[in-house]
């Protein structure tokens, strides 16, 4: 949202979404956000110079073990195609250009193009406060056969480079490219700027890219000169310490909106480097696997794994609409919902055995409800079968997501 008065924005949602179920919503998550900062401080506070002066030690003993872990051999790709559902509109119905569009309906979007993101429309935004921000905001209703369609000409392009690529989402990916790179001879700049041209040729869409030692790193570089751009960050330790250290924690994957609260709240921690500074604070309070992750983020480690070791354990699908109290046509969303999520099984090769059904009511309220299956599964009758349990017992309800 780089340019945009982030002040006025705020001020529209506020009173836009005043006494909404969104809002309601969001000052209950405020409030439970507020209750974890004052308990923090409060374990904070009981921590004498002593303790303080143990975990220091342990800190710093880790820092050392999970620097000594850095791998600078990889040469690692994060992909992200620029306003995905946003441009492959467009693509479909080239009027929609250089107008601000958002991809979904008043009661939420998914996406909005780049004209529209200077306004403050941003994803996962209320369209009605979306229109009051920008009262031209055209609405396209979201389309996902045509963005699994146009993600697959895509995927079909990343296969070429890595056929082990990993893939969160329909609109960006990981690519390992050192064996491509050591055998052509070619830098990760020069690859990353041919995969763009290649996906722009077979798609008519663009991308951005970032290129790193690690794939948390090669997530962070792709945002910075978007759209349509790539940086790179080089395979040296003082050039990765030097990018790292300033970074905002906001911008690493893993760091949602609690966490950043309860270290900016808690401990003052807003940049990367800060979490080496205040170490002995995050192993004393936090797991050992939250504090090594802090601690590798303020290193700047990250996943370097080949693709060989890699094991993917899970697989999703979810679809945000109207809400609807009207059963039938939950069902209807759900059968859709376990097609989608069949055919991505299957094209990967997957079976699972643990269900989980994820919910958002109309009150914005988050629910999960699972079950595990004495065989493994991925046809879509199975997944329906099992799924219309656990939808069942949540009955009557009004959603807005499954």
């Amino acid at each position: 949202m780089d340019g945009v008065d982030k002040e006025k924005v705020q001020r529209v949602v506020y009173e836009m979404s005043k006494g909404s179920k969104y809002f309601e919503n969001e000052e209950r998550k405020e409030a439970l956000i507020r209750q974890k900062i004052e308990h923090m401080r409060a374990r904070a506070a009981k921590l004498s110079a002593s303790d303080l002066s143990h975990y220091q030690k342990v800190a710093d003993k880790r820092i050392l073990e999970l620097d000594s872990t850095r791998d600078l051999s990889r040469i690692w790709l994060h992909v992200d195609m620029d306003a995905f559902y946003a441009a492959v509109e467009t693509l479909s119905n080239p009027s929609l250009k250089g107008k601000p569009m958002a991809v979904g309906s008043m009661s939420m979007i998914s996406t909005a193009n780049y004209e529209a993101r200077k306004f403050g429309v941003r994803a996962a935004m209320p369209g009605f406060i979306a229109h009051k921000l920008c009262p031209d905001l055209i609405f396209v209703p979201t389309d996902f056969k045509k963005y699994t369609y146009y993600s697959d000409l895509t995927r079909k392009v990343f296969w070429d480079y890595d056929p082990n690529f990993m893939s969160a989402s329909l609109d960006e990916a990981y690519l390992d490219m050192t064996k491509v790179c050591e055998e052509r001879s070619i830098t990760g700049a020069e690859i990353a700027e041919e995969l763009r041209s290649r996906v722009h040729e077979e798609t008519g869409l663009t991308c951005s890219v970032g290129v790193a030692p690690n794939r948390l790193l090669a997530k962070v570089c792709s945002d910075i000169n978007k759209p349509n751009g790539q940086f790179v960050l080089p395979n040296d330790r003082m050039a990765v310490i030097t990018f790292i250290s300033s970074l905002p924690i906001r911008k690493i994957g893993g760091i949602g909106k609690v966490t950043e609260n309860i270290l900016k709240g808690v401990f003052g921690i807003n940049t990367c480097e800060e979490m080496l500074q205040k170490g002995s604070f995050l192993c004393a309070l936090f797991s050992h696997s939250s504090s090594d992750f802090f601690l590798s983020v303020g290193l700047g480690l990250g996943g370097t794994d080949t693709p060989e070791a890699r094991f993917r354990k899970s697989i999703s699908s979810e679809r945000t609409f109207s809400a609807t109290e009207d059963a039938a046509l939950l069902y209807q969303k759900l059968a859709d919902i376990a097609q989608m999520l069949s055919a991505d099984m299957q094209k990967e090769g997957l079976s699972g055995r643990t269900l989980t059904l994820k919910l958002k009511t109309a009150s914005f309220e988050v629910r999960t409800r699972a079950v595990t299956l004495q065989k493994y599964i991925s046809s879509s009758d199975d997944i329906l079968k099992h799924a219309s349990n656990l939808l069942k017992a949540e009955l009557p309800i009004s959603l807005r997501l499954i």
